[in-house]
């Protein structure tokens, strides 16, 4: 099956448009993280089609969450959803922050290979971090457990800022203390796991 019409499709049954251009340059990314996989191993994912059901599509299953301020990707690894993210929504301000040197390398060899403007790349450990301007929404996917992340992270977060954490149906083992979750239960075609995307509103 033709990769770009697969991932059209698995976008569509998301009530996702995606435009050709938009697509292709999904694709593009894909390509590069398999190729660059053969020798930084940044992901377990070896071939493009499962590479395009599990990362791009699982990534884009929480496009419709994500608001138009600023965003940072923590623990983002090959840029996942960060990158997915920038792609997608290309004047929303996306940071993507990981402590791995070689995979900061490939994110930043990414936006530039992929004309990424709007995307940030960030080589450093979250909680040294201290920017000028805090982020409205903070996203992560198979970062760390939720309780651990809020910690890790609070002090980037804006005052009415917001949480928008990818996780697996094990989250709810998780116990976290003294905030509101809002557990949103994501159907992603071809992915046979349950995936939920938590919100969690700044006090």
């Amino acid at each position: 099956m033709n990769l770009e019409q697969l991932l059209i499709d698995g976008a569509k049954d998301m009530d996702i448009e995606l435009d050709n251009k938009q697509a292709a340059k999904l694709i593009n990314y894909l390509e590069l993280i398999i190729k660059w996989n053969k020798t930084y191993n940044l992901s377990a994912i070896r071939n493009m089609e499962e590479g395009v059901k599990k990362h791009l599509i699982d990534s884009l299953s929480v496009i419709k969450y994500i608001g138009d301020k600023s965003l940072l990707d923590v623990g983002a690894g090959a840029g996942l959803p960060g990158i997915v993210i920038s792609i997608m929504k290309p004047n929303l301000a996306v940071s993507v922050i990981d402590t791995v040197g070689k995979k900061c390398r490939f994110m930043q060899f990414a936006k530039t290979q992929l004309d990424l403007k709007n995307l940030t790349v960030i080589n450093d450990r979250v909680e040294n971090y201290h920017p000028e301007q805090c982020f409205s929404q903070i996203t992560s996917r198979a970062f760390a457990e939720v309780g651990k992340t809020l910690k890790l992270t609070q002090h980037l977060l804006c005052n009415n800022g917001r949480y928008l954490l990818m996780k697996g149906d094990k989250f709810a083992n998780e116990s976290v203390k003294g905030v509101d979750v809002v557990a949103h239960q994501l159907s992603v075609p071809y992915v046979s796991d349950n995936r939920y995307l938590l919100e969690i509103q700044s006090n």
